[in-house]
């Protein structure tokens, strides 16, 4: 019968979950299975086989260190059945492993207003998680894409349920309530970015209440207020959202490649003072 490892990646794709895709492309002499052979390995769980023994065995080891490290580049590796593994079949074989659905950036959106929707429409279309959190179940819009996370939860108990290492983009209806999530968040100081709407009026008076709670010079330089990308200009909703969309690439991007500063991402241009919140 067919290893159905179509299915599986398939069934793991839907779901998200992180994997890597185990091919043998190349076999010389005697080997467990042909050229062509795969199997999904995830952290905790295999589908379908390679052949068994010990060559499995180191691959899917190989494969769950990949997905520890968030490795996103391609790996092969070539094997002496007999030399390497003490396989009694003796032949060698190489084998392709490829990062599948690696975990993605999480995106905690707060607000449904006018920005927020676009923004929404913007974000869907990008390779990240995204929650959407605001306490007023009828700003929502009828239809939301279902890979959006909606939590109609007052916003300040729904921040501690969420993940660390977070895009936080803090656009509630009100600043009071921007005022109480962005002090949480700078507090926490797991998250990997801190985004709030606003004018730089608005930022200088967040700059001397969160001084007055405590906050220092480090925790205030992380806060991107103004948020978004200064050469994306306009004050319509979908241009301000793309400006922040923007922002947000460049930043999880950087990360990627091991750009941040210990600051955050003070390296990036400040956005202009008419985007007010």
């Amino acid at each position: 019968m067919t290893d159905n490892w179509i299915s599986s990646l398939a069934q793991l794709q839907a779901a998200r979950t992180p994997s890597i895709l185990v091919t043998v492309i190349d076999e010389q002499g005697s080997t467990p299975r042909d050229r062509g052979t795969k199997m999904v390995v995830t952290r905790d769980r295999q589908f379908c086989t390679i052949g068994g023994g010990h060559l499995e065995l180191v691959c899917t080891r190989v494969a769950r260190e990949m997905l520890d490290d968030r490795r996103a580049q391609c790996r092969t590796e070539r094997f002496s059945l007999g030399a390497r593994l003490g396989q009694c079949c003796g032949g060698m074989t190489t084998v392709l492993f490829e990062p599948i659905n690696l975990a993605q950036p999480h995106i905690a959106l707060f607000g449904a207003g006018h920005v927020g929707k676009a923004l929404i429409e913007i974000l869907v279309h990008l390779p990240v998680d995204i929650s959407w959190v605001d306490g007023r179940a009828d700003q929502f819009p009828q239809h939301i894409d279902p890979r959006v996370n909606v939590i109609v939860d007052d916003p300040m108990d729904a921040l501690g349920a969420l993940a660390t290492d977070s895009y936080f983009i803090v656009m509630t209806h009100d600043h009071q309530l921007d005022f109480a999530l962005i002090e949480r968040i700078l507090k926490r100081e797991d998250y990997r970015y801190c985004g709030l709407i606003g004018s730089h009026t608005k930022r200088r008076r967040f700059n001397y209440r969160l001084t007055e709670r405590g906050l220092g010079a480090d925790a205030l330089a992380r806060l991107r207020c103004p948020i978004g990308l200064e050469m994306v200009k306009g004050k319509l909703p979908v241009e301000i959202a793309v400006a922040i969309a923007g922002e947000i690439i460049s930043v999880y991007h950087s990360a990627e490649q091991g750009m941040e500063t210990a600051r955050g991402v003070d390296y990036l241009p400040a956005a202009v003072e008419k985007r007010a919140g």
